[in-house]
């Protein structure tokens, strides 16, 4: 299947997108909270109403799929219905064998060999993770490591798209020359920033993992929200306790010490929610970066956060817990 690559890279519509400011709700509604019992007393009121015999309701209690359906119906609806319509069926995924992360410290000391003068990770939340005192969030594939990068602003520069462009170098490096950057003198202030949902997120952890050099989430590389736009991807990230969009230097870091995800043409190729992106650097942030494999080699670019294609899927992370 020839994948739209003119389409996906040049198509050109402007729009604002509004973002939420502050991350979700890291606190969850049970049955026994003042919603769950309005969810509860809705299913007793079906029950009772249905003025069951005892022959009959021993039939129902038996039927196996109730918990099936109520699941489906709860999944259905949790989500706001915003841009629903931009979402596609997906094949693609992780051709090039990338199934999860690789350990911490593996990517922890990849970071400081890369990075000279790049200190460490909080040893306490490490020490953990690796006794699995601290469990994987629910969609995340697995732990990753990715530079503070404010607190080593020496390193990595005083913004944060000179940070971005710090990374982009970095994969060109580690990639033997085969990355092509089709943003190339446009990665500054005017043109890229971090979402204000986004930048919050990274300041919170920062100061959860004690101001360490390197920081920690959990995440995943794109399976989840194949299929979607990026504003699609992002009202259910929003909706979704405690997940965050990542950004492109997040995304870069997560290519460099993962060496093995998109080394291929059918890869899935990867959206940047966490950023924005304006095309004319005139104020008006209506697209995201992206990450993708073309002519042999890794690519960057910024596409229209409306665009829906069935090749792209939105990274995102989630805090240890």
């Amino acid at each position: 299947m020839f994948r739209n690559l003119p389409e996906r890279i040049w198509h050109n519509k402007e729009r604002m997108v509004p973002m939420k400011s502050t991350l979700a709700p890291s606190v969850t509604v049970t049955n026994r909270d003042h919603k769950g019992r309005k969810f509860m007393d809705i299913v007793a009121a079906a029950y009772d109403k249905a003025q069951l015999s005892e022959a009959e309701a021993q039939r129902v209690n038996n039927t196996p799929g109730l918990a099936d359906l109520i699941t489906e119906f709860i999944m259905n609806n949790r989500i706001r219905e915003e841009f629903k319509d931009e979402e596609v069926k997906s094949k693609y995924g992780y051709l090039s064998g990338y199934k999860k992360p690789l350990d911490l410290n593996a990517q922890c000391n990849k970071l400081r060999e890369l990075f000279l003068g790049l200190g460490f990770a909080n040893q306490d939340l490490l020490t953990r993770i690796e006794k699995g005192e601290v469990k994987l969030p629910q969609n995340a594939e697995g732990w990753f490591a990715i530079p503070n990068w404010k607190k080593n602003q020496k390193i990595f520069g005083w913004a944060y798209s000179e940070a971005v462009q710090k990374i982009l170098d970095t994969i060109k490096k580690t990639r033997d020359g085969a990355f092509y950057n089709y943003r190339d003198g446009q990665v500054d202030e005017k043109h890229l920033r971090q979402s204000a949902r986004s930048e919050q997120f990274w300041n919170d952890l920062t100061k959860a993992q004690g101001d360490a050099d390197i920081l920690i989430i959990a995440g995943q590389f794109g399976l989840r929200h194949r299929g979607r736009s990026v504003r699609r991807a992002r009202v259910i990230i929003e909706d979704t306790t405690n997940e965050i969009g990542l950004g492109a230097f997040a995304v870069g870091t997560m290519l460099i010490t993962n060496p093995i995800r998109l080394q291929h043409y059918d890869d899935l190729w990867i959206d940047c929610p966490g950023d924005e992106w304006s095309p004319d650097a005139g104020g008006v942030f209506s697209r995201s970066p992206d990450f993708w494999f073309h002519v042999g080699g890794v690519g960057f670019d910024a596409v229209d956060v409306d665009d829906t294609s069935d090749d792209f899927g939105s990274a995102s992370g989630f805090p240890p817990q």
